[in-house]
């Protein structure tokens, strides 16, 4: 059951709820489903935009993938289209975080970021 002021996990989203949401704009929201194909919320009167719990999934994991994974939208795009496509956010735990004398070493350097990008290079040279 749902808290007040919040909805079902099942529940449809507006543009604007799955905007706020994330952080986005709107505007980027609806560049993206002119860039990838298989996002398409409903749209009923008026053009008003209905995601589906498959969209706003989806719309999470371009998020995911454009800001947080660094990847470009002709990547995502890529990979959206493959059946490598990653399903679900990877979990903290795995990557480790550095010792603490790496963390001083790294002062001003994403080391987080540096870590997934060598493990996922390490999961496509295998």
């Amino acid at each position: 059951m749902a808290t007040a002021g919040a909805k079902d996990p099942g529940a449809l989203l507006t543009i604007g709820e799955l905007s706020q949401e994330l952080g986005v704009a709107q505007h980027i929201l609806r560049y993206w489903e002119t860039r990838f194909p298989q996002l398409r919320p409903m749209q009923r009167a008026g053009n008003r935009r209905y995601y589906r719990p498959a969209d706003v999934d989806l719309v999470r994991r371009i998020h995911r993938l454009l800001n947080q994974e660094g990847y470009t939208v002709r990547g995502v795009q890529k990979l959206l289209r493959g059946k490598d496509a990653p399903e679900a956010p990877m979990p903290a735990a795995a990557v480790a975080p550095p010792p603490p004398e790496m963390r001083e070493e790294a002062a001003g350097v994403d080391v987080f970021r540096l870590i997934a990008l060598r493990n996922k290079l390490e999961a496509a040279l295998d």
